[in-house]
């Protein structure tokens, strides 16, 4: 699948085969996946293509990244937080140029130190650069360079070994406001486990007088280890009739693993009850 760069930066997860268009250059995937044992040492490689008609230089910066509990990620230096992958990657070349029309494929190895078997993470930076004329260039990336527009390339690591999957949905409380459309309603995910999970997140609401159940569309959310992930679900307003119902938030993370739910009474056409 590919998508064509009109002035933001648009970036899609598509499996392992994504592709990101920024400012006339190109990378493919924007997501790796590594699953070496402790000790073990496994290469991957990213496609990096000029679609400008000059020729451009770039190079490839890594970061470290904390997950919030909304799902933004806010960025660190390389190898400040606990489970930073960034000291275990080479990377080659981590700066080339290429000329218009030309692709690099850039070999990404991971080196597993042999004591870690918990997932780990971080991000990879492909920036093109111009140069400068005066020495107040951006340190991070040596003098004389000016970085410009970027595309982050996701990097996560879990050894194969390590089937420690544990989700939980832990409350539901709805959280919505004067004016708004719809009824909203905030649930609370725990990742108890050691992976990065991917969870389809479904609604369904249950007539408690007649059994009836109505389902909303699903969705999918990354947690991570140990961590605490908010979703916020909506009930759109008439798509149920008047009465007392059973609203439930259901988290499916694999056909391994049970359901995991959580559930709040709620009114409809009349006041919320617990």
């Amino acid at each position: 699948m590919r998508i064509v760069f009109k002035g933001l930066l648009i970036l899609l997860f598509v499996n392992l085969t994504a592709v990101l268009f920024a400012q006339d250059f190109e990378v493919a995937p924007v997501r790796l996946d590594f699953n070496a044992e402790p000790g073990e040492n496994q290469t991957k490689v990213i496609n990096i293509k000029n679609h400008s008609n000059k020729k451009a230089s770039y190079v490839v910066a890594i970061s470290d990244f904390l997950p919030g509990s909304d799902g933004k990620r806010q960025m660190m230096p390389p190898a400040t937080t606990r489970r930073s992958a960034a000291n275990w990657l080479n990377i080659n070349p981590s700066f080339f140029e290429l000329n218009p029309g030309d692709q690099i494929p850039i070999q990404v190895s991971m080196l597993v130190p042999g004591d870690e078997y918990g997932a780990a993470w971080c991000m990879l930076y492909i920036q093109p650069t111009r140069e400068q004329t005066s020495w107040d260039a951006d340190k991070a990336l040596g003098a004389g360079v000016m970085v410009s527009g970027r595309i982050g390339v996701a990097v996560y690591q879990s050894p194969t070994s390590n089937a420690n999957h544990s989700v939980k949905v832990t409350s539901i409380q709805e959280i919505t406001k004067e004016g708004d459309a719809n009824r909203k309603f905030s649930a609370t995910l725990d990742n108890l486990g050691d992976k990065v999970t991917k969870c389809k997140v479904h609604l369904i609401a249950s007539n408690i007088m007649t059994a009836e159940e109505k389902q909303f569309p699903s969705f999918e959310v990354e947690t991570y280890p140990k961590m605490t992930r908010n979703v916020e679900v909506e009930l759109p307003a008439g798509e149920l009739p008047p009465g007392q119902y059973a609203l439930a938030v259901i988290v499916d993370y694999g056909p391994r693993f049970a359901l995991e739910g959580a559930q709040l009474v709620i009114e409809v056409g009349g006041v919320d009850s617990e």
